[in-house]
């Protein structure tokens, strides 16, 4: 399992742990899109059950790691989102654009 800005994983299973705020994406995206992207799988899964804190800046990791992927052909479903992250995904109105494994 590689681990880098708090994305860990291999085989097309990575896990977000710990912090996903306004201050931590931008390191936590330059760290884990290439790698998401180059990864030789083309069916990606993200576990968010580790994540203790986040913000609205959660979703805008969550729809770049999308776009990113889904540019190199690629796929990505979320699991285990935390309550509070479905809840800020459905007032931000973006629920619909994200696939997490209830709407897969």
């Amino acid at each position: 399992m590689i681990a880098e800005g708090g994305l860990t994983g291999a085989d097309g299973l990575f896990r977000v742990e710990g912090a996903l705020t306004i201050e931590r994406v931008p390191e936590v995206l330059e760290a884990s899109v290439t790698r998401l992207a180059a990864s030789a799988e083309r069916e990606l899964v993200i576990d968010l059950g580790g994540l203790d804190d986040f913000d609205s800046a959660a979703l805008g990791a969550m729809l770049e790691w999308q776009r990113r992927v889904g540019a190199t052909g690629g796929h990505i479903t979320f699991t285990r989102l935390p309550p509070k992250l479905e809840t800020l995904a459905r007032l931000y109105g973006v629920s619909d654009l994200l696939t997490t494994a209830s709407s897969a």
